[in-house]
């Protein structure tokens, strides 16, 4: 395991999976947020976010996290695992809420990211209906024949990563 995508609904753990992944296989972690987003929230125009994806991905070890749908099959074409954090839409909504409880608005150096506005209360409310149909779908493209693993709860997550710690 050297090169894993995280991807999932905002809200699910991506972000502290991946702190927690990129430290248990001495590997640089990208929280996908960092590069799409400056510090007065602007996006990185389209061209250059997926341009800046290829150079990550061109790395032999990494851990990158965020959904992203449209450079998705960047991440997918190049990891050798893929980490879907499939957690119910209430697990998720807490998540943003209790994020932003626990750190806070705005970008933080341990790589979170908080605004909450109504889109992506719609994002993640919606994410299971919506999103989720399309980033399988692009798993299955993208990713087949590769090593994905579905968590669908932060202490599956938790005894997963103990797992590859300890074993």
């Amino acid at each position: 395991m050297n090169r894993v995508a995280i991807v999932g609904s905002g809200g699910s753990g991506k972000s502290h999976l991946a702190r927690e992944l990129g430290r248990i296989l001495d590997a640089p972690v990208t929280h996908l947020d960092a590069v799409y987003f400056d510090d007065e929230w602007n996006p990185l125009p389209q061209d250059k976010f997926e341009a800046a994806q290829r150079e990550l991905v061109a790395q032999p070890r990494w851990v990158i996290d965020g959904n992203y749908n449209s450079t998705l099959q960047v991440r997918l074409a190049a990891c050798d695992t893929v980490v879907m954090m499939d957690v119910p839409t209430w697990m998720a909504l807490w998540g943003i809420v209790s994020r932003q409880v626990r750190h806070g608005a705005g970008q933080h150096a341990s790589g979170v990211y908080n605004r909450i506005t109504w889109d992506v209360v719609r994002y993640v409310a919606t994410y299971r209906r919506r999103m989720r149909p399309r980033v399988l779908a692009k798993i299955r493209e993208y990713a087949a024949g590769k090593h994905v693993v579905f968590l669908t709860s932060r202490r599956q997550a938790r005894r997963w990563l103990a797992q590859l710690q300890h074993g």
